[in-house]
């Protein structure tokens, strides 16, 4: 089993907040509205449940109470709205109504099921775990399934499994929050946490494509490992996550993380987004937040200290600002010696 920073067993009673108060102020008022709505400022100012679960997460990282509050609230009288117990994925200001797509995501529902547990079980209040509970439980029921003998996370309920796609089933190996997966093990333990979790670590090893030996951002898993049909064959803005997420959860497969440390290596210090079939590099991210998962791996592998401009949080624009404070958190937690 993948480790998690606070077992639901395990939570500190006098912890030290990871994310620094000035940081999420910062992210806080560039990023969450007065009624806890997450926005991402990069596409259309609209709201998903990633970003709420991400907004969560770190609040119960910066120990804000009423902040966490507020984006459940958002959270929970917006997007839970599904018969099943999961979270729309998708709520647009700009649309009539505004939940454009109804499908869930299933790596927003892990993250908020997630930080609900932690902030229930560290905060002492019960209707989180209890709403936790019910998320774990609908996830268990609906997104996790087994495979040609491997445990897979559904990507969304709808539209992703064999009798759905000609190359199906397909997944998204980024929605794997694999810190997460303990924890929903003790919340609903009927269902096969443990083997998603190295189901999922399998699959980021298998999915070894081009030179660079990446995964992409869509995997079909048929008769054989592929990128799927109708989206791009490349390592992109999802697939750049996995090796944040392995190393939040203290997996210790240091060759896998080196492999996936050198495949993302752009020419300039920042992250490359590779297509996968011709192996030429399409973009180079340079946000520090893209950056700093690079120097994350050199701090987990190498013990390499982090660069003085990693080390501050300013916030740019809402999905590399959210990697960076959950990557400043991941070090300061695991890895301090390396600040």
């Amino acid at each position: 089993m993948i480790a998690v920073f606070w077992p639901m067993n395990a939570l500190p009673q006098n912890r030290t907040p990871s994310v620094e108060p000035q940081e999420w102020v910062a992210y806080k008022a560039r990023f969450v509205r007065e009624d806890g709505r997450v926005v991402d400022d990069a596409n259309g100012d609209i709201s998903h449940s990633e970003g709420q679960g991400y907004g969560l997460l770190l609040a119960w990282l910066a120990d804000d109470r009423a902040g966490f509050e507020h984006i459940w609230s958002f959270t929970r009288t917006r997007l839970m709205l599904r018969d099943d117990g999961l979270a729309v994925w998708k709520w647009d200001p700009a649309a009539t109504p505004p939940v454009t797509d109804p499908n869930n995501a299933s790596d927003g529902d892990l993250l908020i099921a997630y930080a609900l547990a932690l902030a229930g079980r560290g905060w002492s209040e019960q209707r989180f775990v209890d709403s936790a509970r019910q998320i774990a439980e609908a996830l268990a029921a609906h997104a996790i399934y087994d495979f040609d003998g491997r445990t897979l996370l559904r990507p969304g309920a709808v539209g992703f499994d064999a009798a759905d796609r000609p190359d199906g089933p397909v997944v998204n190996l980024s929605y794997w929050i694999f810190e997460a997966l303990p924890v929903m093990a003790e919340l609903a333990p009927e269902a096969g946490w443990e083997s998603l979790g190295q189901s999922g670590v399998e699959l980021v090893r298998a999915a070894a494509f081009g030179d660079r030996k990446l995964p992409p951002d869509w995997l079909a898993i048929g008769d054989t490992l592929k990128p799927a049909e109708g989206f791009a064959a490349e390592f992109s803005y999802n697939a750049l996550r996995i090796p944040l997420y392995l190393m939040r959860a203290q997996d210790g497969d240091m060759e896998l993380l080196r492999r996936l440390r050198d495949g993302i290596a752009g020419a300039n210090g920042g992250v490359a987004l590779v297509d996968l079939e011709t192996g030429a590099v399409k973009e180079e991210l340079m946000d520090a937040g893209y950056r700093i998962i690079q120097a994350f791996a050199g701090c987990v592998l190498d013990g390499t200290t982090l660069p003085e401009d990693l080390r501050r949080f300013e916030p740019t624009v809402y999905y590399p600002s959210t990697l960076h404070l959950l990557s400043l958190a991941g070090i300061r937690e695991a890895h301090p010696q390396c600040l």
